[in-house]
């Protein structure tokens, strides 16, 4: 009987400290209930649809339920149907700006554009800024070409086939083409393709006084090649801001190629004068040793009548 009650006593002992457990659970899970009830009021008044108990798990899974509550009551106010409370908390568990995303739908819901809740979310986590995009899709962005703040060039430098230089600078109208965002080139590209256009519009134009009378040739040109293919934006329009007629480099090349032949006509008549130098005094050279032979055979013909006198050859004319 001892060790029955002792039994007893024991398992009395591990009830008490279970309830005192699931006590301190219920007491813990209360307080927060508390702390979030004005929230979850706010919530339940607007039909936001998230419950007490979800708000508190968002908590214990280290999820603001401020920050999910507000970006469920701008959907639901602006009646956008695909964002759940679900998928609000995975995107902010996986770094995403939720605020941004849920006001990038509404704008393009109000302005009646093709964007749902997966697009937008992966566009957000691409490090995209999905609001400014769908702003930009609505209000189009201007860009300059070429921007100073990036490359440090003020204009764009062609030469037409006269040979003289044109300094332009455009101004391209964009707006952003989403279903590119993920992906797509960005403004950097879109000003060295125009920047790349505008070049060889001017270069391919017969005389710059036609780039002068009509500069829309060039941005009519430069739009006709598709260079928003691959890209984050759609070129609306590219206007010529500016024309400014530079050096006359065909001119200039002349001179230079003239002044070139000049150096080379002068090297090749050098070259002629040291030869015909070389020439000469390659002849005196001659001269000289034909002299020297002369004088050697000369020294050689006492000698050969020496020879003939001892041989008998040559008699004088006394003993004849």
């Amino acid at each position: 009987m001892g060790l029955l009650a002792e039994e007893w006593s024991q398992w009395q002992l591990i009830v008490a400290f279970l309830i005192g457990i699931l006590g301190l659970v219920g007491l813990g899970f209360v307080f927060m209930f508390f702390r979030y009830f004005k929230l979850w009021l706010r919530g339940f008044v607007t039909k936001a649809g998230i419950s007490p108990a979800t708000l508190v798990f968002m908590a214990l899974r280290n999820v603001n339920p401020h920050v999910i509550m507000d970006a469920r009551i701008m959907a639901v106010q602006a009646g956008l149907t695909d964002v759940t409370p679900q998928g609000l908390e995975a995107h902010y568990l996986s770094g995403g700006n939720v605020r941004r995303i849920v006001q990038a739908l509404i704008a393009a819901h109000r302005a009646k554009i093709d964007l749902n809740w997966f697009t937008a979310s992966a566009i957000d986590l691409a490090g995209r800024n999905v609001l400014e995009a769908v702003q930009t899709s609505v209000n189009p962005k201007v860009i300059d070409c070429p921007d100073p703040r990036r490359g440090g060039r003020k204009t764009l430098d062609g030469i037409s086939k006269d040979g003289i230089q044109l300094k332009a600078r455009a101004r391209v109208t964009v707006r952003t083409n989403l279903a590119q965002l993920v992906g797509g080139a960005t403004e950097e590209t879109i000003i060295a393709r125009v920047g790349e256009g505008i070049v060889s519009a001017i270069g391919s134009s017969k005389s710059h006084k036609e780039v002068l009378a009509n500069p829309q040739l060039i941005a009519r040109a430069v739009l006709a090649k598709g260079l928003d293919s691959q890209t984050a934006f759609e070129i609306v329009s590219i206007d010529i801001a500016d024309v400014d007629v530079g050096e006359n480099v065909g001119a200039r090349l002349q001179a230079d190629q003239a002044e070139a032949d000049v150096r080379v006509a002068r090297a090749k008549a050098e070259e002629r004068r040291a030869m015909a130098v070389a020439n000469e005094q390659e002849m005196k050279a001659v001269t000289v040793e034909n002299q020297a032979h002369v004088v050697l055979a000369e020294a050689e013909v006492p000698l050969a009548l020496a020879d003939a006198f001892r041989q008998g050859s040559l008699r004088s004319s006394s003993s004849s």
